[in-house]
């Protein structure tokens, strides 16, 4: 999987986003551009194996990950830092 160069901030704004249950994938392509898959290699890449797992294990399957499986729209928390 090819990812696109990204500075430590933005590494790190991603990791926490994708960390965050409610935010999804699709959020994080609009704001930064990186797929899914793109966001799981760089959570592989930079995780130590045992918290991605974890982390994999907590989102696969999860609604609030990808925006046409959720229940709801409104009334969704937005953090300040994200700009969707």
């Amino acid at each position: 999987m090819e990812l696109p160069e990204l500075d430590s901030e933005t590494i790190d704004r991603v990791l926490e986003m994708a960390w965050e249950d409610r935010t999804t994938f699709e959020a994080i392509a609009l704001q930064f551009g990186l797929q899914e898959k793109q966001v799981i290699a760089l959570m592989r890449r930079e995780m130590k194996p045992s918290s991605f797992k974890m982390w994999r294990r907590r989102v696969t399957g999860r609604k609030t990950k990808h925006l046409k499986e959720r229940d709801f729209l409104a009334g969704r928390f937005k953090s300040a830092n994200q700009n969707t």
